[in-house]
């Protein structure tokens, strides 16, 4: 069976931990590293936030599409949504409270974090999901327990994006809603497989206030 992943190999930048106002982890698309997501973060701008970028073994989180039944991907979902549930923990005990963490993923590190939300439902500051939505097939049932508590969640997605249906992401929308989180959907239309500087801007934003 192959590897899975480790929390051990994230990779940390930013802000150094003593003087960080707030910390945010970050979680790469399918092919990607987190060494691409650190460019990303430079461009929120904030010098105040320590960034915790989680690596997937291979460089994919799960092997399927996220649209797969779930058992299809796993274990290795399960071991993804467990890295990000350790590095909430980490951060906890370095003194982050959940109002001061952020969640924040493209594409498939998208989905990793609404599903991760979904599970692990409390107040984080924020869940930043660009491109993205919950992980199953259409026939999935929604019952997650738990409340999020007014957690800020930001939806970005294409119209047409390949890869993200628009009613998947119009489904997150309504789950995260039912679940307590308020929630901020923007649909670009025509825009590709990318993030855009209006996502850039929002994440920005709810980063600053976090780290008020």
């Amino acid at each position: 069976m192959a590897t899975l992943h480790s929390a051990e190999s994230a990779l940390v930048g930013g802000a150094p931990r003593e003087h960080a106002k707030a910390a945010a982890i970050l979680i790469h698309g399918r092919g990607a590293t987190p060494e691409s997501m650190l460019p990303l973060a430079d461009a929120f701008g904030r010098d105040d936030v320590l960034y915790v970028a989680a690596r997937a073994t291979g460089n994919t989180w799960y092997p399927q599409t996220f649209l797969a039944p779930i058992e299809a991907n796993e274990p290795w979902l399960s071991s993804a949504l467990a890295v990000i549930g350790t590095l909430v923990e980490r951060l906890e005990g370095e003194g982050f409270g959940a109002r001061r963490i952020a969640v924040i993923g493209f594409s498939q590190g998208a989905c990793l974090s609404c599903e991760f939300a979904a599970r692990n439902a409390r107040r984080y500051g924020a869940i930043i999901a660009l491109t993205g939505g919950l992980i199953g097939p259409p026939s999935t049932k929604r019952d997650y327990s738990g409340s999020l508590d007014g957690t800020p969640v930001f939806l970005g997605s294409s119209d047409v994006d390949p890869h993200i249906p628009l009613d998947r992401v119009e489904e997150t929308d309504e789950v995260l809603t039912r679940l307590g989180a308020k929630v901020d959907k923007r649909i670009y239309p025509g825009m590709g497989h990318t993030v855009n500087e209006d996502e850039v801007m929002a994440a920005r934003t709810m980063l600053s206030e976090i780290a008020a």
